[in-house]
């Protein structure tokens, strides 16, 4: 008996230990890939050893760990959609014994953890040590601008707490919740989170319907476009032409010092312009068949199949919502992975599923970053202040730390929530959760009709040439006039 107990000790050991050596290399992968593409955009800064090269050293790597942990969000939900299949595929094999439901949870339970130290503690750590300058009379260096750091974390808790303490009680004023009022620990930290992943998922609900509209112009732009009707040789040669009437122009004003500052400013921008038309049409011109008259169609019918599956699977779900309460997104106190499907045509509709919540997380991160409200945070390489990086992670570990949420909530996947996913309070609102369903489909249907009917007349007014009739957004000079579409000049 004393050896059975013995061995089960062993056995739980040594799968604690593998559990924790595969969490490690997993989260050191997305730390070294997060560091990369920070360091990517990342405004370069001299080689000096100064108090602010420190500082900036000790923001980047916060940020990076919180651009790991937004990482592990996004990949949470396909790894344990993938894992459940391939336990059920081969149950027995002995070199998958290792993903286990235990493992997955473990997972879960981490990826809640590391969001929560983010969003509370590391990244408005990182703000204010990046602002501080330390206590007026003290003496300046790491130690006061920590010092002054800490305050104001301190300061911005109680602050928090406060109004979470208040809103709690105007909610809830029965004798069970007056009681949690003063539980930090089970009831503050799970409440505010759950606020901050309704304010997640709406954030979503706002950003993904764009993106997804936003997907194909952005595609349209990576890739180079059939030429259907069009006369690529004249149009290179009226860029030239403009191209040419502005250097003479850059050359001339430089003799002239009344045209010199702003001026000359401007047409270097509008020469600079004239040249990255001129490059994309010289790269249409020059490529292959394949690539102009199959690759962009593919791609385009790729989009439009997953955008239209994604509102299909959501109308499916509101039908699910209205006549089933199974349907309910809810969290899963069940460990056991591998037992079920969750997926009615099995390992075909878990990669659709893996391939649709990729997909929703590109799209959300496109239409962020194209709403106005957030194109100052829109990050350019090598010229990106810490100060806008850390917003972009912050912003980025909010719409990832809701991608779970969002995908159970819309239908798009069976699996249950784990870990403390599953304890937000609104997930068991049906109103809530019917709403959210109905104004996804609503809107990103609304945003597709919209792209495509602008898009649809954009192409057939090019496709036939009357796109010229109309005046281009040329170079413009305030003094000499006009230049029109051909890059000859219109005398005011």
């Amino acid at each position: 008996m004393e050896e059975d107990d013995v061995t089960i000790r062993e056995q739980n050991f040594h799968s604690q230990v593998r559990e924790y050596i595969i969490c490690f290399l997993l989260f050191a992968v997305l730390y070294i890939v997060s560091y990369f593409i920070i360091t990517r955009y990342k405004r370069k800064s001299d080689d000096h050893e100064d108090e602010d090269a420190v500082v900036n050293r000790i923001s980047l790597y916060l940020c990076t760990f919180t651009l790991a942990v937004s990482g592990g969000a996004v990949s949470l939900l396909p790894f344990s959609i993938i894992s459940n299949e391939i336990l059920l595929s081969f149950p027995q094999n002995y070199y998958i014994q290792w993903l286990n439901g235990s493992l997955i949870h473990g997972l879960w339970n981490l990826v809640s953890l590391f969001s929560n130290l983010c969003l509370f503690v590391l990244m408005p750590f990182a703000y204010f040590f990046l602002e501080s300058e330390g206590f007026a009379g003290s003496k300046k260096g790491i130690k006061a601008r920590i010092l002054e750091t800490f305050v104001m974390l301190f300061l911005l808790a109680l602050l928090i707490l406060g109004i979470v303490w208040v809103a709690s009680a105007l909610i809830d004023n029965d004798a069970a919740s007056m009681e949690s009022l003063y539980d930090l620990w089970e009831f503050y930290l799970p409440y505010l989170y759950s606020c901050i992943s309704l304010m997640g998922g709406l954030l979503l609900l706002m950003c993904t319907p764009v993106g997804l509209s936003r997907m194909f112009t952005v595609m349209g732009q990576l890739l180079v476009k059939p030429t259907i009707l069009e006369d690529l040789d004249e149009q290179i040669y009226c860029i030239h032409l403009q191209e040419e009437t502005l250097q003479r122009r850059l050359n001339g004003s430089s003799t002239h010092a009344y045209t010199r500052g702003s001026f000359a400013h401007q047409l270097n921008k509008e020469l600079d312009n004239i040249r990255n038309q001129r490059n994309k049409l010289e790269r249409r011109k020059k490529a292959s068949g394949w690539e102009k008259n199959l690759l962009y169609p593919i791609v385009m019918l790729i989009l439009l199949t997953g955008t239209t599956i994604s509102v299909l699977l959501v109308a499916l779900n509101i039908l699910y919502l209205l006549v089933d309460e199974t349907a309910m997104p809810k969290g899963s106190t069940d460990r056991a992975i591998g037992n079920t499907s969750l997926s009615t045509f099995g390992v075909a509709q878990a990669v659709l599923e893996i391939v649709l919540i990729f997909y929703l997380m590109v799209s959300s991160v496109v239409g962020f970053y194209s709403l106005r409200v957030f194109e100052g945070l829109t990050p350019r390489k090598d010229d990106t202040t810490m100060t806008t990086i850390i917003g972009c992670c912050v912003s980025i570990l909010v719409l990832s730390s809701a991608l779970p949420v969002m995908s159970r909530t819309l239908g798009i996947t069976r699996f249950d929530l784990l870990g403390d996913f599953g304890r937000f309070n609104w997930l068991g609102n049906f109103y809530i959760v019917l709403s959210y369903n109905l104004l996804f489909a609503v809107v990103t249907t609304l945003c597709l009709v919209r792209k495509f009917t602008s898009a649809v007349r954009e192409e057939l007014l090019k496709a036939l040439g009357l796109d010229k009739l109309q005046l281009s957004n040329s170079p413009t000079d305030p003094e000499s006039g006009k230049l029109s579409a051909n890059g000859h000049q219109k005398t005011l």
